[in-house]
């Protein structure tokens, strides 16, 4: 584990998890419980994890929420929990509470048919197997695929998409493996914002991610939790703290449920 910020104490924090009224422990998903995996439907968590998470979602002394760029309903088949954690999907647009009450995304009839055409124009290039469609969004795929491939690819995408979105509220993103294509709105640092809110300023946070899409997350949070990168190598962010998968990733969960009372 490595300090990124200037004064920050791991044991400090960890103390303040301890003797919290109030905890929200915030995850995002692919490239941080689970690696990454170019078959996506098989990015099942790091071993060990899923027993932390089901434990501290017993004990009901965190708020345990995923918020994740995938879509709600692909995320559920992958996690393989006892009991499903509040999830906020395709990055905090659209959110499903523990007892299953579902929120979609509000989409605009503009908003609407430039994904319809998005839709259209991926099945006229063949990329269908690279493809993934979300409620609020659309994203390309292009881990494991040749340099020159994904440089042909990319490049296409961009093009068409960007001249696509114009003048619209959809904006295209670039992350770990691909291209998404999605409405402006639908950032993981809105979600962060709207939890907090909720649960009051008192509230002890905080956020676990990977990619450049959580770079908003990590701002969000920053002065009223932790922000904490998770992967393999370091890189510019705005996050507090680094860990590596999937050792570093475990001993943090594990140190916030001993701190939450279960030892």
């Amino acid at each position: 584990m490595k300090i990124l910020e200037s004064g920050f104490d791991l044991d400090d924090f960890f103390d303040e998890v301890k003797n919290a009224e109030n905890r929200a422990l915030l995850l995002d998903y692919d490239g941080t419980l689970a690696p990454f995996r170019d078959e996506r439907d098989k990015a099942y968590p790091y071993e060990g994890v899923r027993e932390i998470i089901d434990d501290i979602i017993s004990t009901g002394a965190a708020r345990l929420v995923l918020i994740s760029g995938r879509a709600v309903s692909d995320l559920i088949p992958l996690l393989g929990l006892k009991k499903l954690p509040e999830i906020w999907g395709s990055h905090g647009s659209e959110r499903m509470m523990p007892d299953g009450a579902y929120f979609a995304p509000k989409i605009d009839e503009i908003t609407s048919d430039i994904l319809i055409k998005a839709d259209n124009w991926v099945l006229f290039e063949r990329l269908a197997d690279h493809y993934e469609k979300k409620p609020a969004s659309r994203a390309i795929h292009l881990r494991g695929l040749s340099a020159n491939l994904i440089n042909e690819i990319r490049e296409k995408v961009i093009k068409e998409w960007t001249f696509l979105a114009k003048g619209s509220n959809l904006t295209l993103h670039e992350f770990d493996g691909g291209i998404e294509l999605r409405t402006s709105g639908g950032n993981k640092g809105g979600a962060i914002d709207a939890i907090l809110a909720e649960m009051g300023e008192d509230t002890v946070s905080a956020y676990l991610g990977d990619d450049l899409t959580d770079e908003d997350a990590f701002r969000a949070i920053k002065r009223r939790g932790l922000g904490v990168l998770v992967r393999g190598g370091l890189r510019a962010t705005a996050a507090d703290l680094w860990i590596e998968p999937p050792e570093e990733l475990l001993e943090f969960l594990l140190r916030w449920k001993r701190a939450c009372g279960d030892n």
